[in-house]
């Protein structure tokens, strides 16, 4: 068996540079879990033969799922699913006249056979995205799926019942 530990696990793809300010968000959580991952700017309109590489040579490299960011169109998360069978989250980006409406609305609607998990609009989004990532890879992690779990936990100890100013 292969020591994938240091592998990269998890991929995030943004179409441009300015994608980074909301998909970091998903970096974040990935090295709160200390989950290998890497982020790319491959746009799915101006880079498709890089982008094609990229994804087809991922799970050689030990990538499990991907995290992809889009706006406006939202092509990017919808062509990388058709190109690979492993899990591919969506994160609807913000635009600058929809507010991502256009993004999450071209996401979600992915035809039959080529499934996309979409998310929330946004940062919350994003690091939805990455928590689920986590939990998928920890289907065949005990110690991560352990983690996942207490996580979980420790976000519903944070909780109050009683209003505080």
């Amino acid at each position: 068996m292969t020591d994938i530990s240091n592998k990269i696990q998890a991929a995030i793809i943004m179409g441009s540079q300015s994608d980074w300010e909301i998909m970091k968000n998903a970096a974040m959580v990935l090295e709160e879990f200390n989950i290998p991952h890497e982020a790319k700017v491959i746009s799915a309109h101006r880079r498709l033969p890089y982008l094609t590489q990229y994804v087809q040579e991922a799970s050689n490299r030990g990538v499990k799922v991907f995290i992809t960011g889009a706006g406006v169109a939202a092509a990017l998360p919808g062509v990388v699913a058709a190109m690979t069978p492993l899990p591919v989250l969506g994160v609807p980006l913000p635009g600058k006249f929809l507010d991502g409406l256009d993004a999450l609305l071209s996401i979600v609607q992915m035809p039959a056979g080529i499934p996309v998990g979409t998310l929330a609009v946004g940062t919350a989004g994003a690091k939805n995205a990455a928590l689920l990532a986590v939990s998928i890879i920890g289907v065949s992690d005990p110690s991560l799926h352990k983690k996942i779990a207490d996580w979980r936990e420790a976000q519903v100890a944070k909780l109050s019942d009683t209003p505080k100013d």
